[in-house]
């Protein structure tokens, strides 16, 4: 029913006991509606079929607000606070290309890695008299998976005689997969800073909406001296998980306070409103490993998939990389990592009893002990990262 407190769904044996009270109101008290008989058997088929209709109705009510909408129904309620679901990105590199000089290398050219992602050329480039030249490339496929290592694009796909050789000196970047409701959801909560520019929390906001980007956080100095961490006076330090520089020093010329420094440890020049290039910076997010180690007492309603569940459940509450290659955003900069709060993701796996956590920033050395993050710093996880054992309680 829907009142001043909410939306309750009528569940299967509400429906069937008003079914029930009805027709024993209309046919007399003496019916036999139990489950065998034909009366009971029609009564509990039409209370199943309403509690489906109960179970959309509800969701159609929930469907109207950012916490509990999903899917497509959060995505219809983004242009009310003017944000969008980032969608799949596919990663971008500039490659270095070797072969018969004057010879033009056509657009879609195909280059890959040894582990076969592959890359393909944006535009017709002609070589030098040197017989070598640099092309953009991207990704065939999205994901974060093609974001490789620089080095490493060096196989020629459709090799040809005019073509030798071909590296990427620079790593790929800003592929992604497509922003979990999780994420998505996050995009609401900074929506009403992101309007602004100047402030902290209007920087934060417009980095997070950079494609690519899984983590902000920034800190000002706003002293008139250098502070304990080198800043400049009246200066501020974003650090970023995720996002192609390009992006992210274009979102910092759009939204910082005129006559205030931005600090960091990449440099990325990007053009003003009248063309001239600006120097911006900004720091790397410093990446925390969480290896976990769990002892699991299970029952026998422990599903058989109930480990993939518990590696599932950690990698979307810490962030880090599933087992099917999605990346979750997890914790934000400077969350720590605290045992109890994951030991509360396993026991709502069915049939989990009691559990051991261990946690070890490298592949040795576990303790149950918490893990203090520093606000320049992120956690993140692996499912190969997370060891789940059978554990006896009783021993």
């Amino acid at each position: 029913m829907l009142d001043e407190t909410g939306f309750k769904r009528k569940r299967f044996e509400d429906l069937f006991a008003e079914i029930e009270d009805k027709a024993k109101e209309t046919l007399g008290d003496n019916i036999n509606t139990s489950e065998r008989s034909p009366l009971g058997i029609l009564l509990r088929l039409m209370a199943w079929f309403l509690a489906v209709l109960w179970s959309v109705a509800e969701k159609v009510y929930y469907s109207g607000y950012v916490n509990t909408a999903e899917g497509a129904s959060l995505d219809r309620l983004a242009p009310y606070v003017g944000v969008s679901r980032i969608l799949e990105q596919y990663a971008t590199a500039t490659v270095s290309i070797t072969g018969t000089p004057g010879y033009t290398v056509p657009a879609g050219f195909l280059v890959a890695t040894s582990e076969d992602f592959q890359f393909e050329t944006t535009e017709d480039m002609k070589l030098g008299s040197n017989g070598t030249g640099t092309v953009a490339v991207e990704a065939m496929e999205s994901g974060l998976d093609s974001n490789v290592a620089a080095g490493t694009i060096k196989v020629i796909v459709n090799p040809t005689p005019d073509v030798t050789a071909v590296n990427n000196p620079a790593p790929a970047a800003g592929g992604r997969s497509k922003q979990t409701d999780a994420e998505f959801r996050a995009l609401f909560d900074a929506s009403v800073a992101s309007g602004g520019a100047g402030t902290v929390d209007a920087i934060k906001a417009t980095l997070g909406a950079v494609p690519g980007v899984r983590a902000v956080e920034v800190i000002e100095n706003r002293t008139m001296n250098v502070d304990s961490s080198g800043r400049p006076p009246k200066s501020f330090e974003a650090y970023t998980l995720g996002g192609n520089p390009a992006d992210i020093g274009a979102a910092l010329q759009s939204v910082k306070a005129g006559g205030i420094e931005p600090y960091g440890s990449i440099k990325v020049q990007t053009p003003d409103i009248g063309g001239t290039m600006r120097d911006m910076y900004y720091s790397p997010a410093v990446v925390v490993p969480i290896h976990i180690q769990l002892g699991v007492y299970k029952t026998s309603s422990y599903p058989a998939d109930g480990d993939a569940q518990i590696r599932l459940a950690l990698t979307q509450f810490i962030g880090g990389r599933a087992a099917d290659g999605t990346v979750y955003a997890g914790l934000t900069m400077g969350d720590d990592v605290v045992r109890m709060r994951l030991a509360s993701k396993i026991y709502a796996i069915p049939g989990v009893e009691d559990v051991t956590v261990k946690l070890s920033k490298t592949t040795t050395g576990y303790q149950e002990q918490n893990i203090v993050i520093d606000i320049n710093q992120v956690a993140q996880t692996d499912a190969n990262w997370i060891e789940v054992t059978d554990y006896d309680f009783s021993r």
